[in-house]
């Protein structure tokens, strides 16, 4: 079992990446607007280094507003960890403490984060520099209960995570072992070459995740379909059931009583608001037993 796990009071823990607009407390008006007992949320402009000041206005507001208990927020896309240019380092380390900072203050439990990318310097130096990094904002920030979930990645250029073994051994590098764990992306899992799409497939891919980083570090799921085929190592998020995974992989794992209780978060495409979650939404909850 996870050691991230909620009560599961609702039946499931489903829900989606949620916009901001209008304030960080209207992200809850919008999940009663798809029926979700779950969210993801920018904290802060996800393409930028800085965000506006969150006041303890802010925070009283949304802890005010606030309907439901899991709920995540995503760090900026900016963030590399493991860049080989020393200014983008530092900007990404502060960006990281920032992103931590905000989720502490509003009470929120976890930030997911791209692992990053090495740049050409290699894995093995890419994935020794998230670490330490990792080590140095723990530092700056060593009261602070929010852990950093990192994402599965596709697999693209130079980016880290993967695999599953790159991830495990970013988290067996880190100190504080407690304050990491992982966001797994069914997209992005899919593309970088693991197969889920029959029960057979999909048990062998969870015991790899067992093998390598441990159910025990699974803080939260993505839930895309994927626009391209398995092993493609490309990021391109599709609605559930209308790509190349297909809707069974999803049965699968909404049942798998080893994640019941973890957050599992729609970042499915958005052409009307609410429209398209909630369709999405209504078949993954068809899909449960």
């Amino acid at each position: 079992m996870s050691r991230f796990t909620f009560p599961d009071t609702h039946g499931d823990l489903l829900g989606a990446h949620i916009s901001t607009k209008g304030g960080l407390h209207t992200v809850f008006d919008r999940a009663t607007e798809i029926n979700a007992s779950a969210i993801a949320l920018f904290a802060k402009n996800g393409n930028q280094w800085k965000g506006k000041e969150m006041t303890e206005e802010d925070i009283a507001v949304f802890s005010g507003k606030r309907t439901l208990r899991p709920v995540l927020t995503h760090a900026s896309y900016l963030i590399n960890l493991a860049t080989t240019n020393p200014e983008f380092h530092r900007k990404s380390i502060a960006a990281m403490i920032d992103e931590l900072d905000r989720a502490e203050r509003l009470g929120i439990h976890a930030v997911v984060l791209h692992p990053g990318a090495h740049m050409g310097a290699g894995v093995d130096a890419g994935i020794d520099q998230i670490a330490r990094s990792l080590d140095q904002i723990h530092a700056a920030i060593p009261n602070h209960k929010v852990v950093t979930l990192l994402e599965t990645a596709a697999g693209q250029g130079s980016c880290l995570g993967c695999t599953f073994e790159e991830l495990g051994r970013i988290i067996a590098l880190v100190d504080d072992k407690q304050r990491v764990g992982v966001c797994f992306d069914t997209c992005h899992v899919f593309a970088s070459g693991y197969e889920i799409r029959n029960r057979d497939d999909y048990e062998r891919t969870i015991d790899a995740l067992a093998a390598d980083v441990g159910l025990e570090n699974v803080g939260a799921f993505h839930l895309n379909d994927s626009k391209k085929p398995l092993g493609s190592r490309v990021d391109r998020h599709q609605h559930i059931g209308d790509g190349e995974i297909g809707v069974e992989a999803f049965r699968f794992l909404l049942n798998d009583a080893r994640f019941r209780g973890i957050p599992k978060l729609l970042e499915t495409p958005k052409p009307v608001e609410h429209e398209s979650d909630r369709k999405n939404l209504t078949l993954l909850r068809s899909l449960l037993n």
